[in-house]
């Protein structure tokens, strides 16, 4: 059921996973600034902030087991351990995917 307290989960959630996405996007970003070509600057992003996504996704898997059978706070732990699953796949796959598609779009159109 959609609750206060699973809206609250779907705020907090957005800042942590937000967060992760803009840091594996800064982290290309500055790989791209080295002068990696794009695909091992992704590939490498990846590789290199996997660890610590999985990490804060787990803490806050973990975190919400806690308070998973308190019927007032069990929305919260839904929201947080759902979305959480779901956005550690997005962040980690679909989110490279994308920036892999726009920014070869974007440098196809800089040569032109």
């Amino acid at each position: 059921y959609f609750t206060a307290t699973s809206m609250i989960g779907f705020i907090a959630l957005a800042g942590v996973m937000v967060r992760n996405s803009v840091l594996l996007i800064d982290f290309i970003n500055i790989r791209l600034e080295d002068g990696i070509p794009l695909k091992q600057a992704i590939i490498e992003a990846g590789a290199v902030r996997t660890t610590p996504i999985l990490l804060t996704a787990g803490a806050v898997v973990l975190g919400a087991v806690i308070i998973l059978f308190d019927p007032i706070f069990q929305g919260l732990a839904i929201s947080l351990m759902g979305g959480t699953i779901t956005s550690t796949f997005l962040t980690l796959l679909v989110v490279p995917l994308l920036y892999f598609k726009m920014m070869r779009k974007q440098t196809a159109k800089q040569q032109l």
